[in-house]
């Protein structure tokens, strides 16, 4: 399978938006038609270069009751059939239709009208000085999306003159995919714990800005693509494109090196084996190894795995990693049953720390 295909067809699934950045006449178009038609889903392709900010943001309709911000017909179509919004030539929409766009992409709102939460969007977009009359993507609209690069490749192209087009890689994921989601999370929480820097870093320029980089927004993106990699079992190869999709290059690399150098154990190991548990010296693996360990258990809270994982957290303090393991020690106790007893022995080690965070 392609990169480029797998990283755009487990976008489509996700729901997280996708921006293809390429020059005119490479294929974005025709590989969204064909990988939607290889998905089985309804696509409603909506040229913005040409559409008025009224397109997206409803045009006012006076009623009895008050002014209705009415959707055109493209939007009623996707709410009856649901598929993928496909917004095409979005760096030439103007800033004030990129500015209607914010609602649509986000939150899948057109005027007053709210689409299925299962619609997919995705955007194409030409350099802007190889676009006529083209704008740069502000930078609220860009930081909504994970931007993947189109490029051409000589010798495809030459293949496909000849014997044909292949038709484009669709991967398509299991349906409990978004089990993966909380596991996700809690790796990049652990990640921006030790590099906080790389929260929010907003480009100074208006051309970088309007491409990929991270935000809390970005990184929550991040995590849905990286749930969907890992459900998937894929190569690192597709989860860096679509890390860096959605990060920048710089965040999404430095994140790929550090997971890669974590060498994380399985969380479900630890708690089959509590008390062979031992934490590590790195602080950054710790934290990530105890969060994992409570995400697994209270995915599956049963009492022996509430039990197993009070134990870990216990040795974690007992070996001077108290601070570190105090953050899962609040997760764990937000998700008790009111059947699961308190571990008396474990959590007299956290007491302090939670009355100091407001949680005892």
């Amino acid at each position: 399978m392609k990169v480029k295909d797998v990283a755009l067809s487990l976008a489509i699934q996700t729901r997280v938006p996708v921006l293809l950045w390429g020059p005119p006449g490479v294929g974005k178009t025709a590989a969204i038609t064909v990988l939607a038609k290889g998905l089985g889903k309804h696509l409603e392709v909506v040229l913005a270069s040409i559409r008025e900010p009224a397109d997206f943001s409803g045009l006012p309709v006076i009623r009895e009751d008050g002014v209705e911000l009415c959707a055109p017909s493209w939007a009623h179509r996707l709410a009856k059939e649901g598929g993928i919004l496909f917004l095409d030539e979005i760096s030439t929409a103007p800033p004030a239709v990129q500015a209607a766009l914010l609602r649509v992409v986000l939150d899948r709102v057109v005027g007053d009208l709210t689409l299925p939460d299962s619609i997919a969007v995705i955007a194409a977009a030409n350099p802007p000085d190889q676009a006529a009359n083209g704008w740069d993507l502000s930078a609220p609209l860009a930081n909504r999306f994970c931007h993947l690069e189109w490029s051409l490749n000589s010798q495809n192209w030459i293949d496909g003159m000849i014997e044909g087009w292949e038709t484009p890689s669709v991967c398509r994921l299991p349906e409990s995919w978004e089990k993966e989601i909380p596991a996700a999370r809690t790796l990049v929480a652990a990640f921006i714990r030790c590099r906080p820097h790389l929260l929010l870093r907003v480009p100074e320029s208006e051309e970088q800005a309007g491409r990929a980089w991270p935000s809390p927004r970005s990184w929550d993106m991040s995590s849905r693509l990286l749930a969907a990699c890992n459900a998937a079992q894929l190569e690192e190869d597709v989860t860096t494109v679509l890390l860096s999709g959605c990060v920048g290059e710089g965040a999404g690399l430095e994140f790929i090196a550090w997971r890669k150098a974590l060498d994380l154990p399985d969380p479900e190991d630890i708690l089959a084996h509590p008390d062979k548990f031992y934490v590590p010296e790195r602080g950054d693996k710790a934290f990530a190894v105890l969060s994992a360990v409570v995400t697994a258990a209270v995915g599956n809270l049963t009492r022996d795995r509430w039990t197993a994982a009070w134990q870990v957290l216990g040795r974690a303090a007992a070996q001077g990693a108290k601070d570190i393991a105090a953050a899962s020690t609040r997760a764990l106790l937000r998700a008790r049953k009111p059947e699961l007893p308190l571990p008396q022995k474990e959590l007299r080690e956290f007491v302090p720390l939670l009355k100091k965070g407001g949680i005892m």
